[in-house]
């Protein structure tokens, strides 16, 4: 960027000095001149060589171009900036703050509960404003939590205000009746638990069971003939494998986020920026634009630095164990409900393939193998029939 300043000297035969200046190597870039005064432009170091020359003649700055303008309008204008960068700044922050949280319902006691939930999940009064993604992850939050008592729920912005609409969950009394049926095995399985409070238990702990073969039946037996049905009530758990096959990279970088924030303000001139308060090593940046000039190349941002942690990791055949069961892990825990849950797991082969490993490991779950059959169709008469013959 040009650093170049325009003087007048002023003196008895100024063209005198300027053949000095010539003679001094200074760069000459403009030149206007009288009888008694010359005015040129010259960079600005060769300015302050000027400045050194011991002579008689008067000279005056008369303007400034490139990075020393802008100096000289910040030195001019500096309170200016400050207190409009505050201001601005002030007027940033309370406009992004919330002052108030009101949740509309009718019951008090809904109203409580989802006060109490929103500033557990980090949504309160004197904050700043959350983003899409943060409600949206507040809201799925809070009707999970309170699934039994909250049908839907959501959080709208309004100025430095949240409004909370909920809808209350009317739980529906349905007596449901429970069809003739058998319980069978929804997966080949050995068996690990049986609970039940109706129906004949046929099958017993550690057994293996196919698909599809019945575990407790609805049929009532006297010796053994089939004298009744009823609607056989339990859950059966059994020992499940799987064999999830996975492809991770030799070299794993990641950037991690850390529950870290600054708030700062940043500088751009041309195209480099200049950050002030950041003080992360590595971080994410986000910028709000508060002053942008038409005239000279420079920003002023209100910057907020998000902290980050750049992870990196070198796979081989002998390190890749680890995280080759603990991402099997997860991917099969996610399917899993409450009772459920892994009982074993180890790596059954490795081979590397190009930039990435590829890995088998092999599982053994603990599930709810409970599935139903339909027995209020057969005819128990001919049912006896068959089994006599």
């Amino acid at each position: 960027m040009i650093n170049r300043v325009k003087i007048t000297i002023t003196g008895k035969n100024p063209d005198y000095f300027l053949k000095e200046l010539i003679k001094k190597n200074i760069n000459i870039y403009d030149l206007n001149k009288n009888y008694k005064s010359i005015t040129i432009i010259v960079d600005y170091s060769d300015y302050l060589k000027i400045l050194e020359l011991k002579t008689t003649y008067k000279i005056k700055l008369i303007k400034n171009y490139g990075i020393s303008r802008i100096k000289e309008i910040i030195k001019r204008y500096l309170y200016f900036f400050i207190f409009s960068i505050i201001g601005i700044i002030l007027s940033i922050i309370l406009s992004n703050m919330i002052f108030k949280i009101e949740v509309i319902h009718p019951k008090k006691e809904i109203i409580n509960l989802v006060e109490k939930d929103l500033k557990e999940f980090g949504l309160k009064k004197y904050h700043f404003k959350i983003n899409y993604k943060t409600k949206e992850k507040i809201k799925r939050k809070i009707l999970e939590k309170e699934k039994d008592k909250i049908e839907w729920l959501e959080i709208e912005n309004i100025g430095t205000k949240y409004i909370i609409k909920v809808e209350e969950r009317k739980i529906k009394k349905e007596n449901k009746k429970c069809i003739e049926r058998n319980i069978i095995a929804k997966k080949d399985s050995i068996i690990l638990e049986i609970k039940s409070s109706k129906g004949e238990i046929i099958k017993k702990k550690l057994d293996y069971v196919n698909k599809g073969d019945v575990i407790i039946s609805g049929f009532i037996y006297n010796k053994e003939n089939i004298i009744s049905k009823k609607c056989a009530v339990g859950t059966v758990y059994g020992e499940v494998w799987y064999k999830v096959k996975l492809n991770i990279p030799k070299i794993y970088k990641e950037e991690e986020k850390i529950n870290k924030k600054r708030y700062g303000i940043s500088m751009k001139i041309l195209d480099k920026y200049i950050d002030i308060n950041s003080k992360y090593k590595y971080y994410k940046k986000t910028n709000i634009n508060i002053l942008k000039s038409r005239i000279i190349p420079i920003e002023l941002n209100f910057s907020k630095y998000q902290k980050l942690n750049k992870i990196k990791k070198i796979y081989t055949i002998d390190n890749i164990n680890d995280i080759s069961l603990s991402t099997a892990e997860k991917e099969i825990n996610k399917k899993l409900k409450e009772e459920e849950k892994i009982l074993s797991k180890k790596v059954l082969k490795k081979n590397i393939k190009n930039s990435k490993i590829e890995v088998e490991v092999f599982l053994k779950v603990k599930e709810d193998i409970t599935d139903y059959q339909d027995i209020s169709n057969i005819n128990i008469e001919e049912l006896n029939k068959k089994e006599e013959e």
